[in-house]
């Protein structure tokens, strides 16, 4: 992974990445527009060279991809479904025309391109293995369902040589209160209900942010083949959102108080994946109890963030 530079590596998953990376003794270059999620107080402890620039530019990409690079990996994308159902046309930009932007410097450097997705772009109920059909239900996975076959495309049409990654929901230290796992731990810091969606009954899969990128990395550095092939990486650990409410109510010893609120439009009940290869997961009870000491310690990081309105409102997708 020598000349490695992660695009949008100073968000949730993006910085746990640079940390993984420096573990293995690499030091990649960070391109990041620093937007409301993507944050410098990331990355603070970290070895890396931070490039501001935004994948939507073409000429600011170039800039940083021209050189001698080796591998690029894509986390920089708009992520948030109620954002994407309130305003769906910057998710089109980022996370379809930046795919496209760097694709076309993938063709012209010949850089191998890891491209972040997620379980998102299955769709709702069946548990899905890698070559299921992609059935998007929100404008944020319609968006990422876009750039992963984009991403195809260009393996077939022009040998650009690529993977494509499909973790499902991820959490763990960092990741900005709009989320549901921070949503929760800090509303019930601030004595604040949580909004819960329709019955609660939802079921996601869920899986440690420092699980998914040191299986990332494991599969860059040893079995990726760079043909286009999907890497389903579910936690193996699904449960409805109001079990795992009632799980970090448990780890934090407080009263969750919850309230539920009108269903968002077009709402997912299940997400399943089965699993590309074999790798270890935190149990998410532990996971939970990481994430929760982490949010308990680091209040500088989040009370700046809480005049949000996707943290703030009940039904912020309005």
């Amino acid at each position: 992974m020598d000349n490695l530079v992660v695009l949008g590596g100073a968000g949730f998953i993006g910085s746990a990445f640079v940390r993984e990376v420096n573990r293995r003794g690499v030091t990649p270059t960070v391109f990041d527009a620093l937007t409301y999620a993507g944050r410098t107080e990331n990355l603070v402890g970290t070895g890396h060279a931070l490039v501001r620039g935004d994948v939507r530019d073409p000429q600011a990409l170039d800039k940083v991809l021209s050189g001698n690079v080796d591998v690029v990996v894509n986390f920089a994308a708009e992520t948030h479904v109620d954002r994407s159902i309130y305003s769906p046309r910057g998710f089109v930009e980022t996370n379809v025309l930046g795919v496209l932007n760097v694709l076309e410097a993938s063709r012209k450097y010949d850089f191998k391109y890891v491209h972040v997705s997620t379980d998102e772009v299955y769709g709702d109920g069946r548990c899905a293995d890698e070559d299921a059909a992609l059935n998007p239900s929100s404008p944020y996975s319609a968006s990422k369902a876009s750039a992963d076959l984009f991403v195809k495309a260009y393996v077939r049409t022009y040998g650009v040589k690529a993977i494509v990654v499909r973790p499902s929901n991820n959490y763990g230290p960092r990741q900005y209160p709009e989320k549901m796992i921070p949503k929760v731990i800090i509303r019930t810091l601030s004595g604040l209900p949580v909004p819960i969606y329709g019955d609660g009954r939802q079921e996601r899969d869920w899986i440690y942010v420092e699980d998914t990128v040191r299986t990332m990395a494991d599969v860059m550095e040893g079995s990726a083949r760079w043909g286009g092939e999907v890497y389903n990486l579910p936690g193996g650990q699904p449960v409805t959102n109001l079990e795992l409410v009632r799980t970090i109510g448990e780890v934090m010893g407080r009263e969750v108080k919850v309230k539920f609120v009108e269903d968002r439009p077009g709402h997912d009940r299940r997400y399943c994946m089965e699993p590309s290869l074999e790798y270890k997961v935190m149990p998410l009870r532990e996971g939970l109890s990481r994430t929760v000491e982490w949010y308990l310690q680091n209040r500088w990081w989040w009370e700046p963030l809480l005049d949000d309105k996707f943290f703030r409102d009940e039904a912020p997708w309005r």
